[in-house]
């Protein structure tokens, strides 16, 4: 689908600069982005490898582990469908742990693994559960402890200071989980799934 999206946009800015006589320019400013953009990717080789292992010895460490302890009572409140003992419950902690330290490497994976478990206790196959749905949301929102790929951009490009978007970037993804998880929760009244749903069907019945 983003194919066709990026598409659409690039035959959009060929057409208009075709109608408006700004051929030349639409195409100088593409040399001049990808120039940019491949001296922005050689300046983060540095700072993304200090940063990488870092957070490679944080998990070796077993820093994530200890993180995903602190975690559990939260996970429990979050997902109260899971069981404690599921092998869902410790792939969601521990991805949600990955995520936060900025080990994005290590997070896929954990988070592939944590919906392939989830799935598992998905009586319907083909629509995601309440926990599917929460866990989504909690992902793609997650809190940022260390903004790694951040305070290395501000790095290549001279910044005086570039840890200080530690701070904003914790308050501003946490508020941003906050606001996702909310919603999943809310919506979930609307949409109940598994045995929330079976109980549904029989007040309905009923």
């Amino acid at each position: 689908m983003l194919n066709y999206v990026w598409f659409g946009l690039m035959a959009i800015a060929l057409i208009v600069a075709a109608f408006t006589g700004k051929a030349d320019a639409v195409t100088k400013g593409a040399m001049d982005s990808a120039k940019t953009a491949v001296e922005v990717a050689l300046g983060l080789i540095g700072v993304l490898t200090l940063w990488s292992g870092m957070m490679r010895v944080a998990e070796a460490s077993g820093l994530v582990t200890l993180l995903g302890r602190a975690l559990r009572p939260v996970m429990r409140l979050l997902f109260p469908e899971v069981p404690a003992e599921h092998p869902a419950s410790g792939a969601i902690v521990l991805s949600v742990a990955a995520n936060m330290l900025g080990l994005n490497n290590a997070a896929t994976p954990l988070s592939i693994k944590a919906m392939e478990e989830l799935q598992t206790l998905n009586e319907n196959k083909d629509t995601a559960t309440n926990p599917m749905v929460t866990f989504m949301a909690l992902n793609t929102s997650g809190v940022q402890l260390i903004p790694a790929t951040m305070i290395a951009i501000l790095a290549q490009q001279g910044s005086a200071n570039p840890t200080w978007i530690i701070a904003p970037s914790l308050v501003a993804t946490a508020i941003g989980t906050a606001a996702a998880v909310i919603a999943a929760k809310l919506l979930q009244r609307f949409y109940p799934s598994g045995a929330t749903a079976a109980s549904a069907a029989e007040e309905v019945q009923k």
